[in-house]
């Protein structure tokens, strides 16, 4: 909330040069790595600027867009990153990094990034960053005259006042006591009374508020849910348990997805048996899910550290495995049924994949996360340390799925410009093979 208010500031202010941002999300794998946040900032940037698009025509002319997909995407950002900087042209610019503490992979290499080129002097830019309390972070930050550090926590008062100004904006929008300004003062003041300082808990409290409900019984709502982010995570799950098995298996998917997943691939997963019927689920799994787009997100950073912390065995009573194996076996079910050769009906094999336009309806639309990430799930739910005999558990089912399908697989990952990771896939599923059967034959010998 803070970071939305300073770049709104910045962005009424006509001298105050560029602006680049980027939020860091860690229940989002597209948004938690230093690769997607020098993309961010730099498509800003050039498209702010279009002198310096020169810096990536020149890396795309060489190699081509996988360039900046790839493993090496990283690197290549930094050389064109910097590149920008040295360059006369770039007026000054403010870059602003929110959550730099849900920034998982290339963490340190960024943060040095940062520190680097706020402290040079020939770079006409400024750094403002956001992160939760962690020492690793706080390391690489040294203040000096040019630097200044603004802790939430030193500043309770001011984050309290604008937590008082959301609380008083939101209490307008309550369609139940719209017409009651006394009911609206109760409210208020329940509310400053509980919220603590966090914004994060008055949008989760207005969010149950916002439901169908009865003037009288809002203030009753009210007394029930408890002050603090983790008690009223704890009523939430409450909440959850009371409802069908499903919910939980939903919520437990949800938090173990290597992405958000888009609400027809929930659905393959899920066997639910329309989107009617998951979109209750969902609705029924509290707030910790929400959906934006046809996507399904975790809201929240500190709800998915929840979720498999304090909550882990009420989400997980078996713990992950067994979601991570029924991730897998799930996936391979709908791939099974859904691919097939030629897929999309081309009937032309030298087609070139970017040439290629996906039919509609899209047959792959179901499966597409099950494509890329059903090797991860396997090797998740018995890793490579957890059998000592000579072959995976499962075995069948991947060879069956292989021998029908392997080449089917390839297709669409191509088709679905993932053949990279499938790749990946077959060398992390292969080695893991390959330590099984030396793991057997040691077990055997002795």
């Amino acid at each position: 909330m803070l970071l939305c208010g300073i770049i709104n500031e910045l962005e009424k202010t006509a001298n105050s040069g560029q602006l680049s941002y980027f939020f860091c999300q860690g229940t989002n794998t597209d948004l938690d790595n230093a690769t997607a946040v020098l993309r961010g900032l730099i498509y800003l940037l050039v498209d702010q600027q279009p002198c310096l698009t020169s810096y990536l025509q020149t890396k795309y002319d060489r190699a081509g867009k996988r360039l900046f997909e790839d493993e090496n995407a990283f690197y290549a950002l930094c050389d064109i990153f910097h590149a920008i900087l040295r360059d006369s042209r770039l007026a000054a610019a403010y870059l602003v990094v929110d959550a730099l503490d849900e920034c998982d992979k290339n963490l340190q290499q960024l943060l040095e990034i940062i520190r680097d080129t706020a402290s040079a002097t020939h770079v006409p830019i400024k750094w403002i960053v956001s992160s939760r309390n962690r020492p690793d972070i706080e390391q690489q930050f040294t203040l000096d005259d040019s630097r200044m550090r603004l802790s939430l926590e030193l500043n309770a008062e001011q984050v309290s006042r604008a937590i008082d100004l959301y609380i008083d904006y939101k209490v307008t929008r309550l369609k139940s006591i719209e017409h009651d300004e006394a009911m609206q003062d109760q409210v208020r003041s329940q509310m400053r009374q509980k919220a603590e300082g966090t914004f994060l808990w008055v949008a989760l409290v207005f969010q149950e508020l916002q439901k169908p409900v009865l003037s009288r019984d809002v203030l009753p709502l009210l007394e029930e849910i408890p002050p603090g982010l983790e008690p009223l995570y704890n009523r939430m799950m409450n909440q959850v348990e009371q409802y069908e098995r499903s919910c939980r298996h939903v919520l437990a998917m949800v938090t173990l997805a290597h992405r958000p997943l888009h609400i027809s691939e929930l659905r393959a997963l899920a066997d639910a048996s329309g989107t009617g019927e998951l979109e209750k689920i969902i609705n029924m799994c509290g707030s910790f899910i929400t959906i934006r787009d046809a996507q399904i997100y975790l809201i929240h950073q500190s709800a998915k550290d929840y979720l498999t912390g304090n909550a882990s065995p009420r989400v997980f009573p078996s713990g992950t495995k067994p979601v991570h194996r029924d991730l897998f076996l799930r996936s391979l079910r709908a791939l099974s049924g859904t691919l097939k050769k030629d897929i999309y009906g081309l009937r032309n094999p030298g087609l070139l994949v970017h040439e290629v336009q996906p039919p509609n309806p899209d047959p792959l639309s179901a499966v597409r996360y099950s494509c890329v990430y059903w090797v991860d799930h396997l090797l998740e739910a018995h890793g490579q340390d957890s059998n000592q005999g000579k072959e995976l558990p499962d075995n069948e089912e991947i060879h069956t799925f292989l021998k029908t399908h392997f080449t089917h697989w390839l297709e669409s990952l191509s088709l679905l410009r993932k053949l990279p990771d499938g790749i990946v896939s077959c060398r992390r599923l292969l080695h893991a093979i390959q330590v099984r059967r030396t793991r057997g034959q040691l077990y055997s010998t002795c």
